[in-house]
């Protein structure tokens, strides 16, 4: 009998044990104000994924490009991560500026700032250098393999010496 609680019980931790292992790794999205507080400890770049609840695009880039594995180490390794829900009309500061939603519109004036006033469709994403300038954004869907050379070009500085063109040759 007790060679056979010895078993159960070595089976029972082998499979808490698998099962732990198997999880997934995910992106470790923060706030936009947590984001800009650990920046000013430990610098990183900072990547804002504006979405919203009702865009079909942004949630096929949730399911694709933010839970593929080399996306997510280099994300969490190189930059904060923000998700940013651009309806959500929340008080928020970034640069001294107080930013939220004016009288009758639906978009929190930061997503409009961050996209220098170019919002023109979802998911969009900006690309924030440690000092909180805005070195890039995009709107659309970005396939993983194309969003993670996108993140090494920010994330490695090569913006500084490289152009875009260029980069995407190699």
């Amino acid at each position: 009998m007790p060679k056979l609680q010895l078993t159960s019980l070595l089976a029972f931790f082998f499979c808490i044990g698998f099962s732990f292992a198997q999880q997934p790794e995910r992106i470790n999205w923060v706030s936009f104000e947590k984001a800009t507080e650990l920046n000013k400890t430990a610098p990183r770049k900072i990547f804002v994924d504006l979405y919203t609840d009702w865009c079909g695009w942004c949630k096929k880039m949730d399911k694709t490009s933010f839970e593929d594995s080399a996306v997510v180490r280099y994300m969490n390794t190189n930059y904060y991560a923000v998700k940013f829900n651009t309806e959500r009309c929340d008080t928020i500061r970034f640069h001294d500026r107080v930013f939220t939603c004016q009288p009758g519109n639906r978009t929190n004036d930061l997503a409009m700032a961050l996209m220098n006033n170019k919002l023109d469709g979802y998911p969009s994403s900006v690309y924030i250098n440690e000092k909180g300038e805005i070195l890039s954004y995009y709107s659309g869907f970005i396939p993983s393999n194309d969003l993670l050379k996108i993140l090494r070009y920010f994330g490695d500085n090569q913006h500084l010496s490289t152009s875009w063109e260029e980069y995407q040759k190699r």
